[in-house]
């Protein structure tokens, strides 16, 4: 593959790259194939009728990975794909699908992955998804993911969801419908600064008896930036979920919690808990007694929030 100094820091931030991948990847930059290698248990196909590939896990698959990052490097530019995952029952994988724009112009650049998931029953997934934007140009680096997620009986889904830094906005959409005995765990990191714009928003139905969603979302706003977090939550049958919103607020920025819960059943247990405030006091004088200084001891409460 043919990549210079930027393809590949952008690579190491958003999928821990350091090189070829081993096993299946697909790598996309601006629009166009980079690499790709499936073998005889994930196989990669490129879609027929639109942008996006096909990724089939077979059944039975245990302690792969599957990397697809794409890279926008240009102005002017907006990148769409439909990625489709079919993932076999019993199958156990993780996927590292993510996303970086330099943009050092004053055109916008936006990539826009509209991702799929069908989990058969008893298969597992951690799905890492990461969003990083750099370049000192006016131009918007822009994010809009939809993720839609069906899993089947006693499937189980992690999505490990992270935006942390240089995005100018973003709407960030996540779909799931949870079948019997299955389960959704969502983790999100947000950080933003400046005048950054971001919105995050899950529907989530639990359909399926026994079924359990348990989502967090830890964010941080800095600067003038503004951040909204929605959740609709539905409980269908005997099930349990649980979102959580924990934020902190810097400066001017601004956090906004938008909750729904829906019990269609009376078996359905279903809870959320929402925090947002600024860096307790205490936290920033112990962190400075030990020479710390104020910006230091402000960095280190946020890594440790975030992480």
């Amino acid at each position: 593959m043919d990549m210079d100094r930027t393809d590949e820091q952008l690579l190491e931030t958003v999928a821990d790259l350091h090189g070829v991948p081993e096993g299946s990847f697909n790598i996309r930059k601006n629009g166009k194939l980079l690499g790709r290698r499936s073998d005889a248990d994930i196989e990669i196909a490129s879609k027929t009728d639109k942008d996006g590939i096909d990724i089939i896990v077979k059944p039975g698959v245990k302690n792969k990975s599957v990397h697809i990052p794409v890279l926008l490097t240009v102005g002017d530019f907006k990148d769409t794909v439909y990625n489709d995952f079919y993932i076999g029952e019993g199958a156990d994988v993780t996927i590292i699908a993510g996303c970086g724009i330099h943009n050092a112009t004053c055109s916008d650049a936006q990539h826009d992955g509209i991702h799929t998931f069908y989990v058969a029953k008893n298969a597992k997934v951690r799905y890492v998804e990461r969003h990083y934007a750099s370049g000192e140009g006016t131009g918007k680096k822009v994010f809009d993911p939809i993720t839609k997620i069906y899993l089947k009986e006693n499937a189980q889904f992690v999505l490990e969801s992270t935006q942390l830094g240089g995005v100018t906005c973003s709407d960030r959409k996540t779909f799931a419908t949870v079948g019997k005995k299955a389960q959704l765990i969502v983790k999100e990191k947000i950080l933003t600064d400046g005048e950054e714009k971001v919105l995050t928003d899950f529907k989530v139905k639990l359909s399926g008896k026994g079924s359990r969603a348990d989502i967090v979302s830890r964010s941080v706003a800095k600067g003038h930036s503004v951040q909204h977090f929605r959740s609709d939550l539905a409980g269908k049958s005997e099930c349990f979920g649980h979102v959580e919103c924990d934020g902190i607020v810097l400066d001017n920025a601004r956090i906004m919690s938008t909750p729904r819960i829906d019990a269609v059943s009376p078996e359905a247990s279903l809870v959320h808990e929402a925090a947002v405030g600024k860096i307790a006091g205490e936290q920033m004088l112990k962190l400075m007694s030990l020479g710390l200084s104020e910006k230091e001891a402000e960095d280190a409460v946020i890594k440790g929030f975030l992480n």
